[in-house]
């Protein structure tokens, strides 16, 4: 089955072609970070604007690379939730039309189900039960994948965002947008132990997180540092930071472990990508003997390929949308969103 996936719910338009959920035939991403940056972080908008101006162009791309022709597939899925609602509708709306008027079913994706099915394209083995740490922009979520469309959030995020929080970290360091990829080069040979902050624990809830704390104690210090003529060592901070968080996420990833006795463990989302929490979870699956799944750094940010793998298995669940289909800006991971009632 070849599945033509769109995705648009922040500041990337893609497209991709996918077949049978776990192969890549084409993936193609448009970026708007260069104009974002300009503003220090997206405006929504002109995020809008742009996928309005580059969809079609995307699509005609990944037909391309995939040697098809709209015809030749098999179904039309889209991002429906969540992530800005403006940008949302431009994947959302151009896929339900395209499918219409291919007469093909019509899938709508649930963003975060996206970034867990990322892996499924480079670990042909990954099956579920397996317990995924979510760790993006805008999203911090221990998640227990009972199977491919049934999801079960075990914890969460009381405030921040992990990926939210690396990029106003950023903006207070002077590095700009997108703040994870700066910050965790800024970060390589900093001395992590020259700037104590805040690791942060949730009372009554161990496996939640939150990172208002952490981001509060980099904007004082820097602040403070400023009005008093210092000069911040910027690659420290920035270790600290990345090390802050790192001791956020991955001990309640092990408390999950050991609550749900669940040995494959999956990490998704663009924070995936940070050089630091990456190293703790291959050192954390070395002792405890536990099978890790980490994406490859091309899929760990917003991309059409894992739209299309997570759209297959919503396919085989029987989770289609009408022309009706509607986008939303919240939605829990474990929403069926084919259902969800605007």
């Amino acid at each position: 089955m070849k599945i033509l996936a769109i995705e648009s719910s922040c500041d990337e338009t893609a497209a991709a072609i996918i077949e049978d959920g776990r192969h890549i035939l084409s993936n193609i991403v448009d970026s708007q970070v260069e104009t974002h940056a300009l503003y220090g972080g997206v405006v929504p908008e002109i995020a809008s604007r742009r996928h309005m101006e580059a969809v079609v162009r995307v699509i005609d791309l990944a037909l391309r690379e995939a040697n098809m022709d709209a015809s030749d597939v098999d179904a039309v899925a889209a991002t429906c939730a969540p992530g800005l609602i403006g940008a949302l509708l431009v994947g959302a709306n151009f896929g339900k039309s395209l499918a219409y008027s291919l007469q093909k079913p019509f899938i709508p994706v649930h963003h975060i189900r996206g970034h867990i099915a990322a892996n499924y394209l480079v670990f042909s083995e990954l099956k579920p039960p397996f317990l995924t740490l979510v760790a993006s922009g805008g999203h911090s979520l221990l998640v227990l994948v009972r199977d491919y469309t049934s999801f079960e959030i075990l914890g969460g995020t009381r405030d921040d965002a992990a990926g939210e929080a690396f990029d106003k970290v950023a903006r207070v360091l002077g590095v700009g947008y997108p703040g994870g990829p700066k910050i965790d080069t800024m970060a390589r040979g900093g001395d992590a132990s020259k700037y104590p902050l805040p690791h942060s624990k949730v009372k009554d809830a161990p496996l939640d997180f939150s990172f208002s704390g952490l981001k509060t104690a980099v904007i004082n210090l820097a602040h403070n540092a400023e009005q008093k003529g210092e000069t911040i060592d910027k690659p420290a901070l920035a270790a600290a930071f990345c090390a802050a968080v790192v001791d956020t996420l991955v001990p309640r990833l092990e408390l999950a472990i050991d609550q749900t006795g669940v040995r494959d463990v999956v990490c998704a989302g663009g924070v995936a990508a940070n050089s630091w929490l990456r190293k703790a979870l291959h050192e954390m699956a070395a002792r405890r003997k536990i099978q890790l799944y980490l994406p490859p750094l091309h899929l760990c940010g917003d991309n059409a390929a894992m739209i299309g793998s997570q759209a297959y298995y919503e396919f085989q669940a029987g989770n289609l949308g009408t022309t009706l289909q509607n986008a939303f800006a919240t939605a829990e991971i474990s929403e069926k969103i084919c259902q969800k009632i605007s």
